[in-house]
């Protein structure tokens, strides 16, 4: 199901992966430890800016997460989802969008299902090969190096948000808090 970049209503995307590198660090028995672009972080906010919604969907559960989600106004945060299927489907149905309006991002073997359901799907370059097979969007940057921005970008960039949202920048008239 191929949609056009103006279709698209929401981003749903997987995390460790795609907004990591896909390490898992342990500080000690209690503490885990994850690395965040802070371009992925600004991306969530021109999305948001534009009324694209962004949902994260994990298998995993973490505090460090939660805090970023936070932080960047993502309240549709869905940790320790068993079928990243059935919670893209529940977050595209409160959000009263088709599964043809959403793009979804992800780079392992779980996310494929979605993917192959949605209108379109994205990869970064270090992703599994047969989730990278599967993508619509083949990205040149990897899992925690600005793969999420490049998705964004590249998404406002075919609807024509882009520029008009690089200008506000340049007159500073546009602040990023919390990215």
């Amino acid at each position: 199901m191929l949609a056009k970049a103006s279709d698209i209503k929401l981003i749903v995307s997987d995390v460790d992966g795609v907004w990591t590198d896909g390490k898992i660090i342990y500080a000690g028995e209690q503490r885990e430890i994850k690395e965040f672009n802070v371009r992925d972080g600004l991306a969530v906010k021109l999305a948001q800016r534009v009324g694209i919604h962004v949902a994260l969907v994990t298998s995993r559960r973490s505090p460090a997460l939660q805090r970023r989600a936070r932080e960047l106004g993502i309240l549709e945060l869905h940790q320790g989802a068993g079928s990243k299927l059935d919670e893209t489907q529940r977050v595209a149905q409160k959000f009263n969008v088709g599964l043809g309006e959403v793009l979804y991002v992800g780079d392992d073997l779980p996310d494929l299902a979605p993917m192959m359901r949605v209108g379109i799907s994205a990869a970064p370059v270090d992703a599994a090969p047969e989730v990278l097979a599967a993508a619509t969007w083949k990205l040149g940057s990897g899992g925690g190096q600005g793969a999420f921005r490049e998705v964004v970008e590249r998404l406002l960039r075919e609807r024509g948000d882009w520029e008009p949202l690089v200008q506000e920048f340049g007159s500073g008239r546009t602040e990023a808090h919390n990215v």
